[in-house]
């Protein structure tokens, strides 16, 4: 008695994302983005806003000239993050102009504009893992 058996085919390997961009310039891109918000984590204390941009930074001057997608995204990262670093230093000068009565309104727009950052940041991570060259909305293009 011979029992029938069925071959299943191999499993068909992954394919490349649509966009043809390879892997490590994606994840490159990714971390681009996201070493915005370890600088935040771990310069909030004494630096700020200034810790948001140095990661992008390093990532985009040593990976500019090899990876293309990475160079962009590098960039549009580093914009962002000079850009809310602008924000947070007028608010912080207006609350220091108006001896602190300032702080009613500058405050709530600093948790606004914070909470913005933490959001945009996350997606503009995930859309670079993806593939897809992510634009930050407000954003000045200070290097192009």
């Amino acid at each position: 008695m011979e029992q029938n058996e069925t071959t299943t085919p191999p499993p068909v390997p992954p394919s490349a994302p649509s966009s043809g961009i390879p892997q490590d310039e994606r994840q490159w891109a990714m971390f681009a983005h996201l070493s915005a918000l370890l600088g935040g984590l771990l310069t909030s204390g004494w630096a700020g806003s200034v810790g948001c941009f140095i990661g992008p930074l390093i990532i985009w001057l040593v990976k500019k000239d090899t990876m293309p997608f990475v160079d962009d995204q590098g960039k549009e990262a580093l914009n962002f993050n000079i850009t809310v670093g602008i924000v947070f230093l007028v608010l912080f000068l207006l609350s220091i102009m108006t001896l602190g009565l300032g702080l009613i309104i500058t405050v709530p727009l600093m948790v606004i504009v914070g909470l913005a950052w933490l959001v945009l940041t996350i997606i503009a991570a995930v859309k670079a893992n993806e593939g897809v060259a992510y634009r930050y909305p407000f954003t000045l293009r200070l290097i192009k």
